[in-house]
């Protein structure tokens, strides 16, 4: 998995891979001419006293090592460049992959874990990969070149050597065999300690109104403690490495040292053979030690390669249609037939048999208890998901052969916990139109009743907003999303509760100047509250997945049982908590009426 990783995203790189190898091949024949050239000199120059030669060859030694100088600069500001590059693309791979992801994709891996794969699993095989290119070359070439001319300056003590060679790897293979396992458990632990400290952040101020401060700290630092036991285990196994690998190299010098003496004493080597092949085996150790670098970063990387792969190999749930349509036959037409939607594996479907219609002029409204299905059948008409049974058209398409950005264009949608990104005011209404202006933009906060505490804000609509807006207000959040949304203009509104956080006052005089805005628009809304749903043109009762009922406000009171409740209960809740006077006062005194006209009873 590794190896496909670094040939896929190096291939676009191949130049720069070829170029690098050129420099490392220069550099390496400039170091392995070293230690025969001093081994020359001390032959026929210092021991025969002609300066003459030692002049002449020490110049030659000098040019070497300026080429040799020259090549290692360039060969790692090469590689380092293309490792960067490397990894600026695998990241950018991994976060369209999920941009594309639906939300069942983002579920399955948790937000947590794909924050984890896309920066710090990418980071481990990009280390590796600069690791990599230092020594793809140079180190096997250094230790094959080395012991090429080590065998040219005597065979039979070269057979050492291969004894060398043989000893380190399996060194090698004994330690690293050993540390997959224990990478595996640490990138996961990264994730859980990512997932503890985004919910610590996001929900402090819960934490701190249920004073589980303790709690959460404790949870931090029994997953930390566990993550540092895991690391010290991996890095005491790693740090036998280079102690292993300098024992037996130093043991094999020795030996070379003592058999080589006995050689030059019996007459069959030379002293300056021995010193070059002395020089060759600090070449070997020179590159054994690079190569111990690259195998100490491959298990982690390895693994982080698997993690970064099973992303990329993951298809979104919702793909992209082969022939997209972007020419649409009609503007504004909402229909769902038969719409069903089950989650995998699950029992029982969230939606089911769900006939529904809207088209321009309409607002259509959605109530249901929690739990009935309301926001996933606006994420139907989305495309977060695609219905597992029936068909979701939007002006007369299919959603699933709809081009995902006429879709965007064609549905505007307000959730009921909209999310502000950081930015200003300006730069977070620009969402919606990005080359709105900025009479445009107070016209949209003026209908989104917002314009008042921009106005208030220091800076206006330069405003900062922090991430996620949680330096405003809720209600403001959703103003402003309400506003963000006006100005895209959109085909068709869809409204997931997103008047919740409003006080009645600010309710009824933003749908006061809303209505006005959207009148040639298909509206969809969907309400917890019966007053804010009561004058909609029709009203449709989700009920466990089905649809119970359908109809206006009066209608439904005389017919639908299901509506009828969820009326009573919401007016005993009204009257119970403000008596006869409170914001709800005029509609619990209408639904009460009504009620009561039906049942004899309030």
């Amino acid at each position: 998995m590794l190896l496909r990783i670094l040939r896929t995203h190096l291939r676009p790189h191949r130049r720069s891979v070829a170029l690098l190898a050129l420099l490392q091949l220069a550099q390496i024949l400039a170091t392995l001419a070293l230690p025969t050239l001093g081994a020359v000199i001390i032959d026929n120059g210092v021991i025969k006293a002609d300066s003459g030669y030692i002049t002449r060859t020490g110049l030659g030694m000098l040019a070497v090592a300026l080429v040799q100088i020259t090549a290692s600069v360039g060969a790692v500001s090469l590689g380092a460049r293309t490792a960067m590059a490397m990894g600026r693309d695998i990241r950018s791979a991994v976060f369209r992959r999920v941009l594309d992801f639906s939300a069942r994709e983002v579920g399955q891996f948790g937000t947590p874990s794909l924050m984890t794969r896309t920066v710090n699993d990418v980071q481990q095989v990009q280390m590796l990969a600069l690791s990599a290119l230092g020594v793809a070359v140079s180190a096997p070439l250094m230790c094959l070149g080395s012991i090429a001319l080590a065998l040219q300056q005597d065979i039979p003590l070269s057979l050492l050597l291969v004894a060398l060679m043989v000893a380190i790897g399996m060194s090698f293979g004994l330690i690293l065999g050993r540390t997959d396992p224990f990478y595996a458990r640490m990138q996961k632990y990264l994730d859980h300690i990512n997932g503890l400290l985004r919910e610590r952040i996001t929900g402090v101020r819960v934490v701190r109104a249920f004073v589980r401060d303790a709690h959460e700290g404790a949870r931090f630092r029994r997953t930390n403690s566990e993550l540092r036991d895991i690391s010290l285990r991996v890095g005491r196994l790693l740090a036998t490495i280079v102690p292993v690998v300098l024992l037996v190299l130093n043991a094999f010098m020795a030996a070379v040292l003592w058999f080589g003496a006995h050689r030059i004493d019996a007459g069959a080597m030379r002293f300056g053979a021995l010193s070059a092949f002395l020089s060759y085996l600090t070449l070997i150790l020179m590159s054994v030690v690079m190569v111990t670098f690259v195998c100490l970063a491959m298990p982690r990387a390895r693994v982080s390669a698997e993690r970064i792969q099973r992303v990329l190999a993951t298809e979104p749930s919702v793909a992209a249609p082969r022939e997209p349509v972007r020419v649409v036959p009609a503007v504004g037409q909402l229909a769902l037939s038969r719409a069903e939607f089950r989650y995998p594996g699950a029992e029982e479907p969230v939606l089911r048999g769900i006939d529904l219609s809207a088209g321009p002029g309409e607002t259509v409204a959605i109530l249901g208890s929690t739990g009935s299905g309301k926001t996933t059948l606006l994420n139907l008409v989305l495309r977060h998901f695609d219905a597992t049974g029936g068909s979701v058209h939007v002006n007369g398409v299919d959603v699933r052969t709809l081009d995902a950005e006429v879709l965007r264009h064609t549905v505007g949608f307000v959730p009921q916990r909209p999310y502000l990104f950081s930015g200003t005011v300006a730069g977070n209404l620009r969402f919606g139109d990005p080359g709105a202006t900025d009479d445009e933009l107070w016209h949209a906060l003026e209908i989104a009743q917002a314009r008042n505490f921009v106005q208030r804000l220091p800076e206006g609509l330069n405003s900062p907003i922090a991430q996620g807006g949680t330096n405003v207000s809720g209600g403001q959040r959703q103003r402003l999303a309400i506003a963000r949304t006006l100005l895209r203009r959109p085909d068709i509104y869809l409204f997931d509760d997103c008047f919740s956080a409003l006080d009645h006052a600010t309710d009824a005089a933003l749908r006061a100047a809303l209505e006005p805005e959207i009148s040639r628009a298909t509206v969809l809304t969907v309400a917890q509250r019966v007053s804010t749903v009561q004058h909609a043109q029709r009203i449709v009762v989700l009920d466990a997945g089905r649809v119970a009922a359908t109809g206006t406000h009066d209608e439904l009171l005389r017919t639908s049982t299901a509506y009828r409740d969820i009326a009573r209960s919401q007016l005993t809740a009204i009257t119970g908590h403000y008596g006869e006077s409170g914001p709800d006062a005029g509609a619990a005194t209408t639904l009460q009426e009504a009620v009561h006209g039906l049942d004899g009873r309030p």
